[in-house]
Parts: C-alpha cells; structure tokens; sequence
C-alpha cells in the first residue's frame, strides 16, 4: 500500500476516533466537575485524547506535505482538533474537495506528472 494512502486512511481513522475521545473526556468532566463522583474518567480519557489529538496532528502535518495542501486547509485540519466532533467535520469537508484522494488535490499536478513519463 502506498505511503499516502496508508496516511490518507490513518487520517480519516484518527479524526473519527479523535472526536470519540472527546465524547469520553466530555463525560469524564461531567463526573468529576458537576457530578463531583470520579475522575477515573478523565484519568483515563485524558491520556486517550492527547495521544489521539498529536496523532491526528501528525496525520495532518503528513498530508500537508504528501498532498500538497494549501496553508488554509492544513490550518483548518489543525484548529479543527481544538474543538469538540469538529475533526469528524473537517475530515467530511476535505474528503468532499479532494484533500483526502489518492491523487494530490492541486490542479497542475497531471501536468507535471505528464512531464515525467
């Protein structure tokens, strides 16, 4: 499997699972702050959440460089894991303008591929 399909694909699984842990951080608060009955939950989501969030950021630093993302999209990739379920939604975006294809999402990439054959 080629290096930017594995990225493209560990990509759309972290920003999923990204979003899951925030669903689970989320509910860890509640118990610890409003519920004031346990902090198992962000002892253990927390860590969770972290590992996925600088996954997921890595993720998208790779396709920054394998995919030739504009600035805008690779900046909007970042910011979206500051929010809750927000990465579930910049992945569906991206997917949606080609970001996430195999092939690189700028327009004169064919031209230059041509030029190498």
């Amino acid at each position: 499997m080629p290096l930017k399909t594995l990225v493209i694909r560990a990509f759309r699984i972290l920003a999923i699972a990204e979003a899951i842990s925030w669903a689970a951080l989320l509910a860890g608060m509640y118990f610890k702050w409003i519920a004031g009955t346990t902090e198992l939950g962000v002892q253990v989501a927390g860590p969770i959440h972290g590992a996925l969030f600088v996954g997921y950021g890595v993720a998208a630093l790779a396709l920054w460089r394998l995919q030739r993302w504009p600035f805008a999209v690779a900046l909007f990739a970042g910011v979206s894991a500051v929010f809750p379920f927000a990465t579930i939604l910049f992945e569906r975006w991206a997917g949606k303008r080609g970001y996430l294809s195999g092939a690189s999402a700028r327009e004169d990439e064919p031209a230059v591929e041509a030029s190498r054959v």
